[in-house]
């Protein structure tokens, strides 16, 4: 088969600046909590995740604090204290130094409906549905437990990615496919995979997911019940950048373009909010996430807009504290120290 080179939707809100709050001003980024929105009160404590906890049912629910994942695990690691990729000016510069983070999720995309990539969450009795994949020999086979009703990422018309990601929470287990079109008996998509909570994800060197990166997609999402619900992501997040390099890094396992130049970022590259970036007077919304990226950073995980971070929709999330992360220009980003890239 040849190689898949998969180039995400780039949604037309990056071109008119609509995503994150429905198209407010574009944010300065003159440096480092560049006009910041007055700081409301703290979000409080953190809860303590609760032994034996057990994850809500339907539709972006709460998680009650229960981890994709080993402790261990690449997306559940702090990288704070990592070094520095020696070659961590170019490869910043390449995705944009006064380009803002924009938040690709919220509550309002200006039509009254949220934006993000959404996910489901469903019992261990729902049923397996057959899936077939344009990309099979890289995708794992059903059956997977995607209800008839499942939240395709832009809505049921779209034209972008239509990601549906489900859990399974009775036994742990993460299904996720890309390009999903609903089939006369279950689902066609371009491709998928299956992962178990407990165990790191593990694809094939050179195999795609349903992200191009070859990684999975829950785990790094920016969600509503660790925001607000928990006041703190204790992952990794996923972005996208316009373009990258035929190669990936660990703990990608696949690449998404036929560029071959160093200057360029490869998949699974983890970049991370400098220590010197003063977030506190941002909102506690904003504050939570720019937390996130000090200690935990984002990888790349998809070809999209430039410094997107990926989140799941909630019509709760407050878009005006989300929009104070566009004043976070891409000079505030230090690219983590990688291991071997792999370029075939």
């Amino acid at each position: 088969m040849p190689r898949l080179l998969r180039f995400a939707y780039v949604p037309l809100c990056l071109l008119f600046a609509a995503c994150g709050g429905g198209g407010t001003t574009p944010p300065s980024t003159s440096g480092p909590g560049a006009s910041p929105a007055p700081a409301p009160p703290s979000p409080g404590p953190t809860p303590s995740p609760t032994p034996g906890s057990v994850p809500d049912l339907g539709v972006n629910a709460d998680m009650r604090g229960v981890v994709p994942f080993p402790a261990g695990d690449p997306w559940n690691t702090r990288v704070d204290a990592d070094p520095v990729e020696p070659q961590s000016d170019t490869l910043i510069a390449s995705i944009g130094l006064a380009k803002g983070l924009h938040p690709d999720f919220g509550a309002d995309l200006g039509d009254g409906q949220p934006f993000g990539i959404p996910y489901v969450v469903v019992s261990g009795t729902q049923p397996g549905v057959p899936v077939t994949f344009d990309y099979a020999d890289e995708s794992d086979p059903g059956p997977y437990p995607i209800p008839v009703d499942a939240p395709i990422e832009g809505g049921a018309n779209s034209t972008g990615d239509r990601h549906i990601l489900v859990i399974d929470r009775d036994h742990g287990s993460l299904f996720e496919t890309w390009s999903t079109y609903p089939a006369a008996v279950g689902f066609s998509a371009g491709s998928g995979a299956k992962f178990d909570f407990a165990m790191s994800p593990a694809r094939p060197a050179g195999f795609t997911s349903a992200d191009a990166a070859g990684l999975p997609i829950f785990p790094g999402l920016v969600r509503y019940d660790e925001v607000v619900g928990r006041g703190e992501i204790a992952h990794a997040l996923r972005f996208t950048i316009v373009r990258s390099r035929r190669a990936y890094v660990a703990p990608a396992t696949h690449f998404a373009s036929s560029y071959t130049g160093p200057d360029r970022p490869p998949m699974g590259m983890r970049v991370r909010l400098k220590a010197s970036f003063d977030a506190s007077s941002f909102p506690p919304q904003a504050r939570v996430v720019l937390t996130a990226l000090k200690r935990y950073g984002m990888i790349v995980a998809d070809n999209g807009g430039d410094w997107f971070i990926s989140g799941a929709p909630d019509a709760r999330w407050d878009d005006a504290q989300l929009n104070t992360l566009k004043s976070v220009a891409g000079s505030n980003f230090e690219v983590v120290k990688m291991g071997p890239l792999t370029t075939n």
